[in-house]
């Protein structure tokens, strides 16, 4: 299994699949031709048909400059292999001298057809979770531990500037007010949110509108473009910072503390990454969402020094009850329903976290049962509900 930086990447919102990805494949088709004096580039499914709304060929341009780009997209061909496919083809003097198709699956991941060298190295010797249990209880480790062994103690270091990244979105995304890019008239409403303070406000309503607030702030700073962490991609980014911002300023945890914790959550995000999938053009939105609760609510399990039992409930309960959830993003964008889905994510952590506490003596699915679920049922969904924008909310919200 692959380390757990390539569910923490570090990017330009507002979409890992369509943003991250895309522009990692152009900076590596452009050093392979660095002579060319035009790249003609061709986006098919999702890509291609919500590419305009997640800001696709932007990204691709800026990334191939100064290479003059040409950009087009393929709504009808088929591609097999993964709905996020692009090619890329490099001309000398209108000659053609090289091409490659990509595939971005995911967190800002990209495979390329017959290179080895865009996939990491394996660094865990287990890919499910009930290996990695058994194999923590028999050792006396915790969860956190297993990755520290495994990554190296460099990997503090890297979690450490994905929490002050998580941490900056958070700030900057409170400090903004205004209207998201994209023509739909999406307001920014996390300032609004953390502002709204009463004097007879009951601590369950002072947590939900604090966790909302941090959720809306990184989430709009992922639409209007800005720097977030995947976790697991960039539509998913806002539930694991608002969970964690929210519990540190609570109860002082340090963060060293967050560190595990974020340990944890990674763990988990790449558990799934490796078995099932994290892309919405894949598996829809319950690989978004569904996933960065269930790394969310690990997350919070870890900081609270609770048993792998009690995690693996907690997560599994936040993947269990988003299986089905449709991406469905209203005029392609990131905005509706996306940045209101991580609010709910992450309140939905906070309950995944209670109920393991009490509960997980009872439990009857495993989290690799309801990660394989999750990916089945992701392969039934129709491919309107799978990030093209062509059915569900995006559908009828463009019939009013």
């Amino acid at each position: 299994m692959k380390s757990i930086k390539t569910i923490f990447k570090v990017g330009y919102g507002p979409s890992s699949s369509h943003t991250m990805g895309p522009s990692f494949a152009a900076e590596h088709f452009k050093a392979q031709y660095p002579d060319a004096d035009r790249i003609r580039v061709i986006l098919y499914g999702s890509l291609s048909k919500t590419g305009v709304g997640h800001g696709t060929d932007r990204a691709i341009q800026e990334t191939l400059m100064p290479i003059r780009s040409d950009i087009s997209f393929d709504m009808h061909t088929e591609t097999p292999v993964h709905p996020n496919t692009l090619d890329f083809i490099a001309y000398k003097a209108e000659q053609e001298i090289g091409k490659k198709r990509y595939y971005s699956i995911g967190g800002g991941e990209i495979v390329a057809d017959g290179e080895k060298a865009l996939v990491p190295d394996d660094v865990y010797p287990h890919k499910h979770f009930t290996e990695i249990a058994t194999y923590c209880k028999a050792n006396h480790l915790r969860l956190s531990d297993y990755v520290f062994m495994h990554e190296g103690e460099e990997i503090k270091t890297f979690l450490l500037n994905v929490w002050d990244v998580m941490q900056r979105a958070i700030y900057e995304g409170i400090g903004k007010t205004g209207i998201l890019p994209g023509g739909i008239d999406v307001e920014r409403k996390a300032q609004f949110l953390f502002n709204q303070k009463h004097i007879d406000e009951s601590p369950q309503t002072k947590e939900n509108r604090l966790v909302c607030a941090y959720a809306f702030a990184v989430s709009e700073q992922n639409a209007d473009c800005g720097i977030i962490v995947t976790a697991p991609t960039c539509g998913s980014c806002g539930v694991v910072p608002a969970v964690l911002k929210y519990m540190q300023d609570k109860n002082r945890f340090s963060d060293e503390d967050i560190v595990r914790a974020l340990a944890v959550a990674g763990l988990i995000g790449t558990i799934v990454s490796t078995n099932a999938s994290v892309s919405g053009a894949e598996c829809g939105c319950q690989a978004e969402i569904g996933t960065a609760c269930s790394m969310a609510s690990a997350a919070l399990c870890e900081l609270f020094e609770m048993g792998i039992d009690q995690i693996e409930y907690a997560a599994e309960m936040a993947m269990e009850h988003h299986l089905g959830l449709t991406c469905d993003p209203v005029c392609g964008l990131v905005q509706i329903p996306c940045i209101e889905r991580n609010a709910v994510a992450a309140m939905r952590a906070i309950n995944a976290l209670s109920l393991s506490n009490f509960l997980y003596g009872s439990r009857k699915v495993s989290f690799d049962f309801v990660v394989e679920t999750m990916y089945r049922t992701g392969k039934d969904l129709s491919h309107l509900y799978r990030e093209t924008s062509e059915g569900g909310l995006a559908k009828l919200y463009s019939t009013e």
